[in-house]
């Protein structure tokens, strides 16, 4: 008999046996005959008791043992993966000994561990910060720039970086509401529009102050580039200065032209502003740098984007279906809105999302049934991806608040 000791307890195992599987550590150990390789397939040896002895995991090694005995490794649902399949690697056995449903299921498993720990990876990359303040070390104005990369980035760095991201999330605020405001017929009179203007002059330097800052205080200016959030905050200030920039030229523009032509160049140019004005809205987008909950919500997309689209898929094919059966019911109807295919699409999108505006309905019976399939088939498919993003949402909300509060 081989008598093996795996973390001090004690296995047997005959020679014959262990013999049948020369690839596996014990068959080598079988059929060696120089002492010397023997030594070096095991950790220690005793002589007196003609022991060898392995410093492993022995809750493992039954199933080793096991396998020996009858030929066959099965792998219980409660093990690690990981750590199952490191012990067979040592052991020198493969997988391929074991059975079907039990390989399926650590092969899930596998899978399982690896998808988590790639998430909990991404989820604490989600909440690190561009630089460190270890990266200041030894570059030029280091200190000076570890002081600005501290008040803007590390908020619980003290009372002033604190007061700084508060002052970030209320001038987004104050700037969306001015935003707001500026439509409203009451505030497009003289005074208002002053005041409108003000107060996005003062928002603007604002961003720009926080956007010159967090160019300063960055380590790598390629790195900085490549930022999604700097990009964001380069949006948000952006369009004051293209605003600025039309204006001055839309003034040389009436020094130089005829009055037919200002009028046309005015009318394009009140077009292109009416654009870059309404790019202001992307600055609602900053708040994500200070808002765990938008992260996790980004978070949660990126994640899950495989499903979304999917969910947009089922969404195109129904609209595609229903339209076409509705107009296939419906075009002979006098009066009808379902004149072709595609001016169906606009019904089969409403009643799919279950909204029914009601704006275009079905005059017939066959019509009124294909509508309530339509609605049926939404309301099933609504339902179907709504508890995967909300758990998978609060889940990584979770994790992000935990990881930002040991922090």
């Amino acid at each position: 008999l081989l008598n093996i000791n795996v973390g001090g307890k004690l296995f047997q195992i005959s020679y014959k046996v262990a013999a049948r599987y020369p690839v596996t550590r014990l068959g080598k150990l079988a059929i060696y005959t120089d002492p010397m390789k023997k030594l070096q397939l095991c950790d220690d040896y005793s002589v007196q008791k003609n022991e060898y002895f392995f410093d492993r995991d022995p809750s493992i090694f039954h199933y080793i043992f096991h396998f020996y005995c009858s030929g066959v490794l099965w792998v219980m649902d409660e093990m690690c993966p990981s750590n199952f399949v490191e012990e067979i690697k040592y052991w020198g056995i493969h997988l391929k000994y074991s059975q079907r449903c039990c390989r399926i299921l650590l092969e899930e498993k596998q899978d399982e561990l690896s998808e988590y720990l790639k998430i909990q990876k991404e989820l604490e990359a989600e909440l690190e910060p561009l630089d460190s303040a270890e990266q200041f070390e030894g570059k030029f104005l280091g200190r000076f720039r570890k002081m600005i990369w501290n008040l803007i980035e590390n908020p619980y760095s003290s009372v002033a970086a604190k007061i700084i991201a508060v002052l970030s999330s209320f001038f987004v605020l104050i700037s969306i509401v001015g935003m707001t405001l500026s439509t409203v017929e009451e505030m497009k009179h003289k005074t208002g529009k002053i005041w409108m203007e003000q107060l996005e002059m003062i928002c603007a330097i604002f961003f720009t102050s926080e956007y010159l800052m967090r160019v300063i205080s960055s380590s790598s200016f390629k790195n900085f580039l490549r930022a999604a959030f700097n990009a964001v905050d380069l949006v948000a200030i952006l369009p004051f200065y293209i605003q600025i920039l039309f204006e001055n030229l839309d003034e040389g523009d009436m020094l130089y032209h005829e009055e037919l032509h200002k009028m046309e160049n005015v009318s394009k140019l009140g077009k292109v502003l009416k654009l870059i004005k309404l790019m202001r809205i992307f600055r609602i987008l900053k708040l994500a740098r200070h808002s765990t909950g938008l992260r996790a919500f980004g978070f949660t997309m990126r994640q899950c984007y495989q499903q979304v689209c999917c969910l947009f898929l089922f969404i195109a094919m129904g609209v595609f279906t229903f339209s076409a059966l509705m107009h296939s019911v419906e075009h002979d109807v006098p009066g009808t809105n379902f004149t072709s295919i595609p001016n169906a699409w606009w019904w089969a999108a409403v009643s799919l999302s279950t909204v029914g505006y009601g704006d275009t309905v079905p005059d017939t019976v066959l019509g009124r049934m294909v509508a309530f399939a339509c609605i049926s088939f939404g309301i099933i498919l609504n339902g179907m991806p709504i508890s995967i993003l909300y758990n998978k949402f609060s889940d990584y909300y979770a994790k992000l608040k935990a990881h930002e509060n040991e922090t």
